[in-house]
């Protein structure tokens, strides 16, 4: 079996305006609030009209998925944590979640990353992991 990949996204551009993502410090967004220092982003040329951005892995200019406004920044963040409350509950492991995901999504697992998701992938994220954890803790309680 060959380890999952994630999709290319090398050029980011903003899916709301068009116009190209700059790789800029987290501080740029966030102010003295960021996360982790030394982070990056990846905003929307446009920002802070067009607000939208996207986290950068650690050590390297590659995107963490797609850029996205505060509305799917907040759902992806949802269905993050749906997925971690399957994980955490002893229920699947990460990469059994990933493959049940993207079966129960129809999407090629290389595909079934949350950070490039949409707002209509992440709702349907956030029900099967709800509809799943409901289903098994009921099976435990009986």
């Amino acid at each position: 079996m060959h380890p999952r990949k994630k999709p290319n996204l090398a050029t980011p551009v903003c899916p709301y305006c068009g116009r190209d993502a700059v790789l800029r410090p987290a501080e740029y967004v966030y102010g003295n609030d960021t996360i982790t220092a030394g982070s990056m982003l990846y905003v929307c040329s446009g920002y802070p009209d067009c607000n939208s951005y996207v986290g950068v892995h650690r050590g390297t200019k590659k995107p963490m998925g797609s850029l996205a406004d505060k509305e799917l920044r907040n759902k992806r963040i949802r269905a993050h944590r749906a997925m971690n409350r399957l994980i955490e509950s002893g229920y699947m492991c990460k990469n059994g979640v990933y493959a049940w995901l993207s079966c129960s999504l129809n999407l090629p697992l290389k595909e079934t990353h949350i950070g490039c998701f949409s707002d209509y992938m992440c709702e349907q994220t956030i029900m099967e992991c709800e509809r799943v954890l409901e289903n098994w803790k009921g099976k435990r309680a009986a």
